[in-house]
């Protein structure tokens, strides 16, 4: 049996990949693709760990032989989705994570629908989303307001995808998404708690602060 294409995306600074990566150890079987990306490495990023860091032409070479399933621009920069391995790994039965941003996941969906699973990350509230973007201290202020513009963009996106997860605190949101990917091994029905009226004021919020 194939296996699932879990797509998880989040505004820049919700915590996606520290959730991805202890998920990913706690379950077996369960591998994150690596995307390739045009922008310069950040300290303490390893290449093929993080991402497979390539400059312009080589990207521009990978988008021409049609080695992406997807690809964007993304804050100045591009990020590709290798189509081999992936489709490799679901062939193999082995579910797959994709992180990716709401562009990503709508050609993902439009390409395997009956392969994946969407799911979209939700701050507590654009002051927590804010502190976590200082607290990681790679951006200067000017970045820092651009990704808060760029988090409601696509924050918009949230109807478009099958659950939504609040991470407020790391256990609960780690323990929701394990019970979704389980579920689905089980070939049982997830019933998560309906969270649009919760990021429909997340919304109003950010749209106060802009």
């Amino acid at each position: 049996m194939a296996g699932t294409l879990f797509i998880i995306a989040a505004p820049s600074g919700t915590g996606k990949t520290t959730l991805v990566r202890a998920l990913c150890a706690s379950i077996p079987n369960l591998l994150v693709s690596i995307s390739c990306t045009t922008r310069a490495k950040r300290p303490g990023e390893q290449e093929s760990v993080d991402y497979y860091f390539v400059d312009d032409k080589t990207f521009d070479k990978m988008v021409a032989n049609d080695q992406f399933l997807e690809y964007k621009h993304v804050f100045d920069y591009r990020y590709g989705t290798p189509r081999l391995w992936v489709e490799q790994q679901l062939q193999a039965g082995k579910d797959v994570i994709l992180e990716i941003d709401w562009q990503g996941a709508r050609d993902m969906r439009a390409l395997m629908p009956d392969k994946t699973v969407s799911i979209f990350i939700l701050p507590p509230d654009f002051a927590t989303l804010e502190e976590r973007l200082r607290g990681r201290g790679q951006d200067n202020e000017a970045t820092i307001q651009r990704r808060m513009r760029e988090a409601l963009d696509e924050l918009s996106h949230y109807n478009e995808f099958e659950y939504l997860i609040i991470n407020d605190t790391f256990t609960s949101a780690q323990a929701e998404l394990k019970a979704i990917i389980e579920a689905k091994r089980r070939g049982e029905p997830y019933v998560a708690p309906d969270r649009h009226e919760f990021a429909a004021r997340l919304m109003a919020e950010g749209g106060k602060i802009q």
